[in-house]
């Protein structure tokens, strides 16, 4: 049997559509940052890199985005005030529920990152593809999630410093501002030079897209690995025990449970049809990796990016796996 490029044929046929094999690369990363020791050096170099990584990546973005899908995105109001509310209000609303109720289980630490991931924009790739294998309005999925990535650029640094200057554990003050001149120079400067250029290399990037996926993956690998080794280096790990992650996990999963339910019954309340109902579920609910992660690295203090980068790779693969499983029951139904 022939075997399709990109292809997860070499997981175990039980594993396929629950595990993601970049999820595996994540977490591997995780394990050499806590596990290998890393000279200050090579430390150095590794945030250089990845400063550069991301900023090539939002000139990608930049490009490969056509100016005109904002526009037409704003059309269907209910849609996309619909996603753009549940981004941006109602997670960060239930995130300081969920982070308050879970700080004495899981630390100030970590129970700052829990309130972090639900301040990043919402996913582009698995949203629409989850909306697509749904049978989903695939069209307001495009636009919500583009409009979700470029809102995001702005205001998810204002929400970080809003929400999280008081967190315990984290002491963002001056860093907080800086941060927010760090991600208007090193993350919206280039999307903003990508989008003066797409007219002339937007197809040809969007066509290579095996450019964008490589540096997309590889900025996150590189993220997570400078991230999680600094923290190991400054021993930020000694007070997570085994009891911290499955309270972590449960956080999590009552985080995103929430966020469905409000979502899925929201959308009714709109007044909207099933497929749109079925996009506000899936990109409303979702949070991404790709856009939120170097925002973060951008915006916090370097001691306190891995604790806060450990909520959102777990939330990650969680909704991964519960949103594919929701998208094929709905496909299933409608059949």
């Amino acid at each position: 049997m022939t075997r399709r490029p990109g292809s997860r044929s070499w997981l175990p046929r039980r594993l396929r559509g629950w595990v993601d094999p970049f999820v595996l690369a994540i977490l591997a990363m995780l394990l050499v940052g806590v596990l290998v020791p890393i000279p200050d050096g090579v430390q150095a170099v590794l945030g250089t890199a990845s400063s550069l990584a991301v900023s090539l990546l939002f000139l990608l973005y930049g490009a490969r985005l056509p100016t005109r899908e904002v526009g037409r995105s704003l059309r269907d109001w209910r849609l996309q005030g619909g996603l753009l509310a549940a981004t941006f209000v109602v997670y960060p609303l239930l995130g300081v529920v969920v982070a308050f109720l879970a700080t004495p289980l899981v630390g100030p630490g970590i129970a700052a990152g829990l309130l972090c991931l639900s301040l990043l924009p919402s996913t582009v790739n698995s949203s629409i593809a989850f909306t697509s294998v749904a049978r989903g309005d695939v069209a307001g999925a495009i636009s919500g999630a583009t409009v979700s990535n470029v809102v995001g650029l702005v205001l998810t640094p204002l929400l970080v410093l809003g929400l999280m200057s008081g967190s315990a554990g984290i002491g963002l003050d001056g860093a907080g501002v800086g941060g927010v001149q760090t991600v208007l120079l090193r993350l919206l400067l280039p999307f903003a030079v990508g989008q003066l250029l797409q007219p002339w290399v937007g197809e040809r990037v969007r066509r290579t897209r095996w450019l964008t996926q490589l540096v997309d993956r590889g900025t996150i690998l590189l993220i997570v690995l400078t991230a999680v080794s600094g923290a190991t280096a400054q021993g930020v790990w000694s007070g997570l025990g085994v009891w911290s992650v499955v309270a972590l996990v449960g956080a999590c999963a009552v985080l995103l449970a929430a966020v469905l339910a409000v979502t899925w019954w929201g959308g009714r309340a709109l007044g909207l049809d099933r497929e749109r109902r079925i996009t506000l579920l899936l990109c409303g609910s979702m949070k991404s990796l790709a856009t939120g992660l170097p925002i973060v690295a951008a915006l916090l203090p370097a001691a306190t990016i891995g604790l806060v980068a450990v909520p959102i790779v777990i939330y990650h693969q969680l909704q991964l796996v519960v949103c594919s499983i929701i998208a094929r029951r709905s496909a299933a139904g409608q059949a």
